[in-house]
């Protein structure tokens, strides 16, 4: 009876170490299935990142490129070609310009000191050849901007019609300057001739002035 127990908890026991042996495989082999897919996930996820990496990468490469390129184009428009350079207008405007300065001159010479004008005409043309003047150096400057390197981002077109427009302006500032001295030389000369009869006809009659 005794052996017969014996035998009986010898077989429960290796029944019990069976089946703990078989949870202890199912568990590792449970663990090294998530071992697996936890390898998995992280391959992808390294997958993933150089994927997005060589995307930046290729991404900021194109951005600099581009970047370079854009500022090398803006780095050529600050440069003057010979086209712009030797343009047949800036001769002209420089020209004009030194016409505009003698007109000027001429103008205020005959105006100050002549006894022609009263005090209110005096100011008045002193202060449009004082603009005039003032337009024209503007000018100047703005012909500066546009045939000195590194002043004005443009192209040659755009500088070349920015030349043409400049002396279009000081052409018709010269036009205009003139007019006003042709005709304040009519009106100075009418004056001296009213003021020549003047004398006269108070010389003929005596009169004092």
């Amino acid at each position: 009876m005794k052996k017969l127990i014996l035998i009986v908890l010898l077989l429960t026991a290796a029944g019990q170490s069976a089946q703990a042996q078989t949870q202890e495989v199912s568990q590792l082999i449970l663990n090294l299935e998530k071992l697996r897919q936890l390898r998995k996930t992280l391959q992808e996820i390294k997958k993933g990142y150089q994927i997005l990496f060589e995307g930046y990468t290729k991404i900021r490469d194109i951005s600099r490129g581009n970047f370079e390129l854009h500022q090398t184009f803006l780095d050529g428009l600050l440069q003057v070609s010979p086209a712009v350079r030797n343009y047949g207008r800036i001769k002209d405007i420089v020209q004009i310009q030194l016409a505009i300065a003698g007109e000027c001159q001429k103008g205020r010479s005959q105006l100050n000191g002549s006894g022609l004008y009263s005090q209110a005409e005096q100011d008045y043309l002193n202060s449009v050849y004082a603009s005039l003047s003032a337009q024209s150096l503007k000018s100047l400057d703005a012909l500066l901007d546009v045939v000195t390197a590194k002043k004005l981002r443009a192209s040659d077109d755009q500088r070349l019609s920015a030349i043409d427009a400049i002396f279009e302006n000081v052409s018709e500032q010269l036009i205009f300057l003139r007019h006003l001295n042709s005709g304040n030389s009519v009106l100075a000369a009418q004056r001296k001739q009213e003021v020549a009869s003047l004398k006269t006809i108070q010389t003929i009659y005596g009169l004092q002035p």
